[in-house]
C-alpha cells in the first residue's frame, strides 16, 4: 500500500471511530446527552470475548471483588480501577469518568469499605476515560492526588464541568508512594501517553510475597500513530517501555483496560473457587509483553517500507 492510499484509509478509519465516540467514551457535553451509565453487567456482557476492545462497556458496572491480599477491583467492565486498603486509609488507582463515580462508590461500599476513607488518588494515564473524574473524586474524598510529571500538561487541559484538574503532587519515574505499610512504585512507561504510569507493589498472600504490576497501556491500541509524521517519538517511547516491561518481575498481572488481562474470565474462575488464584498469571504478563514487542517490530518494518512523508 503506498503512502497516499495508507493516509486515505487511516482517515476513513479514524472518521468512523470518531462517529462512534458519543456511545463509547468522550463524556458527552458536545451537544448530545451523556452516555448512559448502567449499574450492572448482563450475562451477555460478562460472556463477551475478553480480548475484544469493547468501549461500549466503559460505563457498565462490574462486580467489585478481592483480587489478592489488600488489593480489590472497583472498575467497570472495561475501565479497570483498583482499591488498595491500609490501616491508615486507602488508595485508589483511576477515578474514570465523573458520571461513573456512583458506580465506584457502590463498588467500594459493597466490599465493606468507604470511598471517603481514600487518602491517595493515583492514575495510569492522562486520558478522559481514566481521569476525567479526578476533580469530583477529590471533592468527595479530599484525597491527595499524585500524577506523573510528563502527564501534567494533558491533565491541566482536562477540566470536567469546567473544574480545574486537582494536582497535589507531581511524581517522577521510580518514585514511591507509601501509606499504612503499603508501598507502590511508579514506573514511567510512555507511548500511550507521555506520562503513562505502570504501578508495581508487593502483596502478601498465604505467607507468600507476590509482585503486582498494573500496566499502563499497550502498543495494540496505538498502532495507528506509529507511522504518523506528527508522532515520530512514539516509536522510541514504546521501545523504551517494552524494555522496562521485560525487566519487571510480575506475578499478578493487571492493567488499565480489561482486554489486556481478562478480569471477567478470572473473576468467573474465582467464583468457582479456582486454586491457585487466577490473577497470579506471570505467563499472561509475559505473553502480553511479547505481543507488544511483536507489534512494535511489525510496525517498524512497515514504517521502513512505507516511511511517512517529510514535514
Amino acid at each position: 500500500m503506498n503512502v497516499s492510499r495508507f493516509v486515505v484509509v487511516l482517515l476513513l478509519v479514524m472518521g468512523f471511530a470518531a462517529a462512534k465516540l458519543p456511545a463509547q467514551g468522550q463524556g458527552g457535553g458536545r451537544g448530545g446527552p451523556p452516555p448512559q451509565v448502567v449499574d450492572k453487567a448482563t450475562p451477555e456482557i460478562m460472556n463477551e470475548d475478553p480480548q475484544t476492545e469493547q468501549r461500549s462497556q466503559d460505563r457498565v458496572g462490574f462486580p467489585a471483588h478481592k483480587i489478592i491480599g489488600n488489593l480489590y477491583y472497583i472498575g467497570t467492565v472495561t475501565l479497570s480501577s483498583y482499591l488498595i486498603t491500609t490501616p491508615q486509609g486507602n488508595i485508589v488507582i483511576n477515578s474514570d469518568y465523573e458520571e461513573t463515580l456512583p458506580l465506584m462508590k457502590k463498588a467500594i461500599e459493597s466490599l465493606g469499605f468507604k470511598m471517603e476513607d481514600t487518602k491517595i488518588l493515583l492514575a495510569s494515564h492522562a486520558h478522559p476515560d481514566h481521569q476525567m473524574g479526578d476533580a469530583a473524586f477529590k471533592q468527595m474524598t479530599s484525597a491527595q492526588t499524585m500524577f506523573m510529571a510528563e502527564d501534567v500538561p494533558a491533565l491541566q487541559n482536562m477540566k470536567a464541568g469546567g473544574k480545574e484538574h486537582p494536582i497535589d503532587k507531581i511524581i517522577h519515574d521510580g518514585d514511591k508512594v507509601e501509606l499504612g505499610g503499603t508501598t507502590l512504585t511508579a514506573h514511567l512507561t510512555p507511548g500511550h501517553t507521555r506520562g503513562c504510569t505502570t504501578w508495581t507493589t508487593p502483596v502478601q498472600d498465604g505467607g507468600r510475597t507476590l509482585n503486582v504490576a498494573i500496566a499502563c497501556g499497550g502498543l495494540q491500541e496505538d498502532a495507528r500513530l506509529v507511522g504518523n509524521r506528527n508522532y515520530p517519538e512514539i516509536a522510541d517511547d514504546f521501545a523504551k517501555s517494552i524494555k522496562i516491561y521485560q525487566k519487571l518481575p510480575v506475578d499478578v498481572f493487571l492493567a488499565s483496560h480489561a482486554w489486556f488481562y481478562d478480569p471477567a474470565g478470572k473473576y468467573a474462575r474465582l467464583q468457582k473457587s479456582a486454586n491457585p488464584n487466577p490473577y497470579v498469571d506471570p505467563a499472561g504478563y509475559k505473553a502480553w509483553v511479547a505481543n507488544m514487542e511483536k507489534n512494535w517490530n511489525s510496525l517498524m518494518a512497515e514504517q521502513t517500507k512505507n516511511p511517512p512523508p517529510a514535514k
